[in-house]
């Protein structure tokens, strides 16, 4: 005989999509919307350092370099980038955001004409095998940014004051012309920018959950993918300094 009191009548037909909590849809969508703007991220990233290298790499076989960074004119291309960082913080909120996209673009291409010195330098091969090296390094320090639950913002700080601490060596090094403090400098600098990578990294996912919805949100993207690359170039040539095969 049926129960007709018995509470699997309740249960959804089969073939039917089951019923989710309210707190369950909006933690999925929070879920979705925080990996849409993670993967905007490092999009706007990979495609700006895809674009340095190629303009980096034309540019160094076209043998304009040879001649252009020779002359004056290697201090307009060695700070356009500086100024484009420059301009795109602090005019954040005033720019509109396809502006930022543009800004962002003309950086990565100076940045290419700037990183285009390295193929004079070092080998193909170095190049390519130390772009690799820093690719997984990246990869790897980012996941961990990502998914720890530690709160990186102590490091952050430490690192940020050892990158200034870097920049002053780098420029007193310019002076005194040693090879054991360019070494010591590189060394270092792959440690902070590994550093900066994993914060940062965590930064961003935190900033998601302040700038949903708003209008923020793609340029937080865009200056996120800026950070993310500058982190990435830096190590890279820190790491190509000790490890590259010069030619």
């Amino acid at each position: 005989m049926a129960e007709w009191n018995d509470p699997q009548t309740t249960r959804s037909p089969f073939g039917a999509q089951p019923r989710l909590d309210g707190a369950l849809l909006g933690a999925a969508g929070r879920d979705e919307g925080l990996r849409s703007y993670m993967l905007s991220i490092y999009n706007y990233m990979a495609s700006g350092v895809l674009l340095s290298g190629v303009v980096a790499l034309l540019f160094a076989r076209s043998g304009l370099a040879v001649q252009v960074l020779q002359t004056p004119l290697r201090w307009l291309i060695i700070l356009a980038p500086l100024g484009f960082v420059m301009a795109m913080s602090f005019g954040l909120n005033k720019m509109q955001t396809s502006t930022l996209k543009l800004l962002f673009w003309g950086f990565a291409v100076t940045m290419g004409l700037s990183l285009s010195s390295i193929f004079l330098v070092y080998t193909g091969t170095s190049v390519a095998m130390t772009f690799f090296a820093t690719a997984g390094a990246f990869g790897g320090l980012s996941l961990y940014g990502y998914t720890t639950k530690r709160n990186l913002s102590a490091m952050g700080g430490f690192m940020v004051m050892g990158l200034i601490g870097i920049i002053i060596a780098m420029v007193l090094n310019l002076f005194l012309q040693s090879s054991a403090m360019s070494l010591a400098i590189s060394v270092l600098g792959v440690l902070i920018f590994a550093g900066l990578t994993a914060w940062d990294t965590q930064r961003l996912r935190a900033a998601y959950f302040d700038v949903q919805g708003t209008d923020m949100m793609q340029k937080v993207v865009i200056m996120g993918a800026l950070s993310l690359y500058l982190d990435f170039i830096n190590m890279f040539q820190f790491l190509l300094s000790f490890m590259g095969d010069r030619r």
